[in-house]
């Protein structure tokens, strides 16, 4: 017998199935082939793989995360988010030609076509929320560019790639700025990446906005920080969507989407809010226990679905955030946060459990120091996940994966005969 199996019995007939473990997992067809009349049921997918992936490695239980086998730690410390976004999209890091090129391609892309902002970001109510603005740009430009549909083409799958890394930013920065009644800025194209970005932001009157570099610094380090992170709620949107052949703006739509909801990308935005509730240092204590009783208080930015242990990516993100208040001044809600961190790492109730802080726990603090609205806190989870969600899209067309279509198990009424509607 392999030692890399199991070994199923049906103890309705006795019979031992042994199933080979390959990489970690147990192909579903082999347990098909055992048991053809047993599904495996899991919501929420907490012990399904639903594809093979080459692009993270993510263990939750030591704290790793790594994009193609460079920890994240290094990426942080050594990278910028556009040499990050080519590696998680082909694989390795370039050589110096190879980035020069793939950088000229995102800068060349950054604008949007006027009808995209005159007739369409414009379009929206004054009040309109920045994410859902971006999602339904997002999807409009597949109506902007019909070699998009094109995706078993590597050349226009590329170009589609590159536009929507490039475009994300200056959508973004222009549902913003119509949100809150200022006018569109177009893009400086003699700016690098994230300068662009807080460009496109904040630009007043002044003929060049010179961003500082340690915001812009700190910036690109979030945005590596977030380009992946294995197969999350939206990537799973992505993959989806994708698997149906949907070009590429439609399936980063539905990525964005999934990003919108408050129990994946507004995990930052929760943590402003709870730090706020708690208002200062003396309320940490009966906050902690308040949490403790289950009277109501949720302890936001602490454990995570997937790591359970310190988020690597909060270490980080920590060390970004004395960088940022250096130039900002110190967000007053910092002090708050650092005492709910202590008070929860040396209490008994949250080691046992495993909560540590995560990456959401620090990044709202960073963000809102910055000068962003709350609002703005999901757009800015999407502009670096698109790199991600691309990665993922591009990996499952050239693995030619199945349409995704998953089973269920029906706990409805038997069958019934209808009945007139006067009979009833």
């Amino acid at each position: 017998m392999p030692a890399e199996s199991i070994t199923i019995t049906d103890n309705r007939t006795g019979d031992s199935f042994e199933i080979p473990i390959v990489n970690g997992g147990v192909a579903s067809d082999q347990w098909r082939k055992a048991l053809p009349d047993v599904m495996f049921h899991d919501p929420g997918f907490m012990a399904t793989s639903a594809c093979e992936s080459a692009v993270t490695f993510l263990d939750g239980d030591a704290g790793i995360l790594r994009y193609r086998g460079y920890p994240i730690e290094q990426l942080a410390e050594k990278s910028t988010y556009l040499e990050v976004a080519y590696l998680l999209l082909h694989g390795d890091l370039p050589t110096p030609e190879q980035y020069a090129g793939w950088v000229t391609d995102i800068t060349y892309h950054t604008f949007i076509h006027e009808n995209v902002r005159k007739r369409f970001l414009e379009g929206f109510h004054y009040d309109a929320h920045p994410m859902g603005m971006l999602v339904s740009a997002v999807a409009a430009l597949s109506t902007f560019y019909s070699d998009a549909k094109d995706i078993h083409d590597p050349a226009s799958r590329d170009k589609q790639i590159v536009r929507l890394i490039a475009k994300m930013p200056t959508l973004a920065a222009a549902a913003h700025r119509f949100s809150v009644g200022m006018p569109f800025v177009y893009p400086d194209n003699s700016l690098e990446f994230a300068a662009n970005f807080l460009s496109m932001m904040w630009k007043v009157a002044e003929p060049r906005f010179a961003a500082n570099p340690a915001l812009a610094h700190a910036l690109d380090v979030l945005f590596i920080l977030h380009a992946d992170h294995e197969q999350n709620c939206s990537t799973t949107a992505m993959r989806t969507v994708g698997s149906a052949h949907a070009d590429p703006y439609s399936a980063t739509a539905a990525a964005a989407a999934a990003l919108y909801g408050p129990r994946h990308g507004g995990a930052n935005e929760a943590v402003i809010r709870m730090l706020t509730e708690i208002g200062s240092l003396d309320n940490v204590s009966a906050f902690i226990e308040s949490v403790k009783s289950g009277k109501g208080s949720r302890l936001q930015g602490f454990g995570h679905r997937v790591y359970k242990s310190y988020d690597p990516r909060a270490r980080i993100i920590k060390q970004v955030a004395d960088e940022v208040f250096e130039v900002t001044g110190r967000n007053p809600l910092l002090d708050i946060a650092l005492k709910l961190e202590e008070a929860a790492l040396s209490d008994d109730y949250f080691i046992s459990r495993r909560l540590y802080p995560n990456v959401d726990f620090y990044s709202g603090l960073i963000y809102q120091a910055m000068g962003f609205p709350v609002e703005m806190f999901p757009v800015l989870f999407a502009i670096p996940r698109t790199a991600g969600w691309l990665s993922h899209w591009a990996e499952l067309l050239e693995d030619d994966a199945k349409i995704a279509r998953p089973r269920q198990l029906y706990v409805g009424a038997a069958e019934r005969d209808y009945v007139p509607i006067s009979d009833r």
